[in-house]
């Protein structure tokens, strides 16, 4: 029976980083019937990954561990240790005890990948994390000025009150003259039965991995639905004043395709919430059902609104039983 199971699981893959995977892969680690694989990006340089991967020249660590511990059944006491952050010695102060353990796990092992899949053992992980490339990178976005910010955090964290919109990121390679996909993401992408997309930073989470070579011509060939979760707000020096239809037209650009169907939280944030967001210059990301433009698309919306801490997210197991209905009801 247990083999049976098994052989009948959906293969599901999902493309993004941060804590919008995090919120993602938290609720879908515990569907049953669905065999996950998480792609990740590897553009992030911010805080101790940032330092780990300038220091040691090591691919950055922090979204393959978020993903790691979403997928651990002891995920509650494993992120209580290993994002515990060093305080005593000098040199580790600021580092979370997860990236250092996975660093010295990857030099270890000789490879990044052996490492996460090491780190993944421990952790008795339930699916496969993949980095996109095991090529160090940076990522660069263009503005409609023709400026240029270089580095993840610096697109992510914009100075000042005024900025250019993104017209393009691109990857610029540290030690050679191009960047390779991780060969096991095509064959995945491949064999997935449902792609997700997101939840997440557009052009800082998702559009990195999307944007390594091989990656946007194995989407377009793939027999897999592609979902797409938008975010619940837009964020300022990214997708400043962007409605459902801006992300969801920039991701189909993106990938050279349509996606098949598009998620959508309707739960709006209280007013004092949304106050506490607008002066960060962050709104409530819209969709206009008058807009024929939608009338060709699989919309799934419903309420997927967390809001604990004072931080607007997807509720990890309202969106988990979403997708969970969509696929096995094969209404992508």
């Amino acid at each position: 029976m247990e083999f049976i199971k098994k052989f009948f699981k959906k293969k599901v893959l999902t493309i993004g980083g941060g804590s919008g995977q995090y919120a993602l892969l938290s609720g879908l680690r515990d569907l049953e019937q669905i065999e996950i694989t998480t792609i990740v990006s590897m553009a992030d340089s911010g805080g101790s990954t940032g330092r780990l991967r300038d220091e040691l020249g090591i691919l950055p660590p922090g979204d393959v561990l978020k993903c790691i511990l979403a997928l651990s059944p002891h995920r509650d006491i494993a992120r209580t240790i290993f994002l515990k952050r060093f305080t005593g010695d000098r040199r580790l102060q600021g580092h979370n005890a997860g990236n250092m353990l996975l660093t010295m796990l990857s030099r270890y092992t000789g490879s990044f990948p052996s490492g996460v899949q090491a780190l993944a053992e421990i952790l008795d992980t339930h699916g496969n994390i993949l980095p996109v490339t095991v090529d160090r990178a940076t990522l660069v976005a263009e503005l409609t000025d023709g400026s240029r910010i270089y580095g993840e955090t610096a697109i992510d964290i914009p100075r000042g009150t005024q900025r250019e919109k993104i017209r393009d990121v691109f990857l610029v390679p540290h030690h050679s003259d191009t960047i390779s996909v991780y060969p096991p993401v095509i064959d995945r992408i491949r064999n997935a039965d449902t792609i997700i997309i997101g939840p997440g930073d557009l052009f800082t989470s998702i559009i990195p991995s999307l944007i390594v070579p091989g990656v946007k011509e194995a989407l377009r060939k793939t027999k897999a639905k592609i979902l797409y979760v938008i975010s619940i707000m837009t964020k300022f020096g990214e997708t400043h004043q962007f409605s459902g239809r801006d992300f969801v037209k920039t991701l189909d650009e993106a990938i050279g395709r349509k996606v098949d169907g598009i998620i959508y939280n309707t739960g709006r944030p209280d007013n004092k919430l949304l106050a506490r967001y607008r002066a960060q210059k962050a709104e409530f990301v819209e969709i206009d059902n008058q807009d024929g433009w939608w009338d060709e698309r699989n919309v799934h919306e419903s309420d997927l609104l967390e809001t604990s801490g004072g931080i607007v997210r997807h509720d990890s197991q309202k969106l988990a039983a979403l997708i969970n209905n969509i696929i096995f009801q094969n209404n992508v």
